[in-house]
């Protein structure tokens, strides 16, 4: 008999699972993008029937889902859903995983380490003992790994079992709509791609902020901070698509070479002072499972530049924090002005929650008159309920990508390691600097040390 493909999700209980994996998997089977013969395993630690958790998984997707729920498609996608319970921190249970496979006809597996990244090694070293795993592919959830020589150590695990173009290192902004846009609004527009560089561009502005706090997070996140939570990771990566020459080809080998000609041109700030602001919202260490104690960072802003010719000189701003009052991500691109009276063209990149692109640009105002005015054009996105519909949210693309061995969308290695030694070098600066972990008030912009770094510069974050 013909072995089955198979998708087996580790942590299968979680909420990643159920607030963005099954609902991506539902979509997928809505729009067929799913393969059909491909069953979904799912590893937890709780007391469920398959048909048990199939009934607690519908109310998730029913809620979650981006398509509309139809009983029919959640039925077809439920009846290749198994749940198989076992505590996978154990190695000695997975000689019955192996039993296990063999009498669902498991083949050609793909597996999704939905955990966190301190169970990845025990999961591979048991893995070891399941047939047809080596060759299977693996879906890694970031962080990749809690430091930079813990993650050598995972990555060199990792590979010394999986083949390394079989691992892939999912960042989920990476699967949004307006970051794989941001190559198609720079190259295929020459009134942008002739004037994408430092002669014409005054500041890059990248901002990621988030309404809510730590949550449930806190025991991770105190451990962790903005820096490593979401700056070397899903921010190096927007900056290095932001920035990097033209791949020759959509080929991930090309694309990746761009993007790590942008990190290695990375430059270390000569005065750590002036170059970044860290941050922690007031009440942080009230939080489940954080220190009393804790000097870790809610906010980070960072002023970087790039020692290559295109960016010679010219400064990226990266911010990102919790609790500031709004979510929103965005790329503002803000030109030089012509003249003192003329305010500066603005190229706005809306990733989330709005999606979508706004231009900021100057006209003469009707009548008799000299006097310049800002003109604003608006492209929402999203706001189209057919655009919406016709467009797969962030996992079930990557998950698509990696069914079909796409991986040019995807964090590989030697980029997760320079980002991870560039942040921690950032970091210990500021530490040695004797720089302060600034308070600011929830629901603010953060702190306004934040605002001066870039008033010293003459600019200020561009909200829109």
């Amino acid at each position: 008999m013909r072995e089955k493909n198979t998708f087996t999700i580790f942590g299968g209980t979680g909420d990643l699972t159920f607030r963005k994996l099954l609902p991506a998997l539902y979509n997928m089977e809505m729009t067929g993008s799913n393969p059909f013969d491909t069953q979904i395993v799912i590893i937890g630690r709780r007391d469920y029937t398959s048909t048990a958790y199939r009934e607690l998984a519908r109310d998730w997707v029913e809620k979650f889902a981006r398509l509309h729920f139809r009983e029919d498609v959640y039925q077809r996608m439920a009846d290749r859903i198994v749940y198989y319970r076992m505590d996978f921190t154990k190695e000695e249970a997975y000689g019955e995983l192996n039993d296990f496979y063999h009498e669902i006809n498991a083949g050609n597996h793909i597996f999704y380490f939905a955990v966190a990244p301190r169970f990845f090694p025990v999961i591979v070293q048991g893995l070891k003992k399941v047939e047809g795993a080596q060759g299977g592919k693996v879906v890694l959830e970031k962080p990749f790994g809690e430091s930079l020589e813990a993650a050598a150590a995972l990555n060199e695990k990792m590979e010394a079992f999986f083949s390394p173009d079989h691992i892939y290192r999912i960042d989920h902004y990476l699967g949004k709509e307006m970051v794989r846009n941001i190559q198609t609004i720079r190259f295929a527009n020459p009134i942008f791609s002739n004037v994408w560089d430092a002669e014409h561009i005054e500041c890059i502005q990248i901002s990621a902020l988030e309404e809510v706090g730590v949550e449930t997070r806190g025991g991770y996140y105190d451990h962790s901070g903005a820096l490593k939570d979401m700056m070397q990771n899903h921010l190096f990566q927007i900056l290095s698509i932001v920035a990097m020459e033209q791949p020759r080809s959509p080929a991930v080998e090309d694309m990746h070479r761009e993007q790590m000609k942008v990190l290695a041109a990375l430059v270390m700030p000569e005065d750590i002072s002036g170059s970044m602001v860290l941050g922690q919202y007031e009440g942080y260490r009230g939080e489940p499972s954080v220190a009393a104690d804790s000097h870790t960072e809610t906010y980070a802003a960072v002023r970087l530049l790039l020692d290559n010719e295109r960016w010679k000189g010219m400064p990226f701003y990266i911010r990102t924090g919790k609790k500031l009052g709004k979510r929103e991500m965005q790329v503002a691109i803000v030109f030089k002005s012509p003249s003192p009276e003329a305010e500066s063209n603005i190229l706005n990149i809306r990733i989330q929650p709005t999606e979508g692109v706004y231009l900021q640009f100057n006209i003469k105002r009707p009548g008799e008159t000299e006097e310049i005015i800002q003109a604003k054009m608006d492209f929402c996105q999203s706001c189209s309920v057919e655009h919406h519909l016709n467009t797969p949210e962030a996992y079930e693309r990557l998950i698509g990508a990696c069914f079909k061995g796409e991986r040019s969308w995807f964090s590989q290695w030697d980029q997760v390691g320079l980002s991870w030694k560039y942040v921690d070098a950032l970091k210990d600066a500021y530490r040695r600097n004797g720089r302060p972990v600034f308070s600011y008030e929830q629901g603010c912009s953060g702190p306004k040390e934040a605002e001066q770094l870039l008033a010293g510069y003459g600019h200020s974050w561009f909200d829109k």
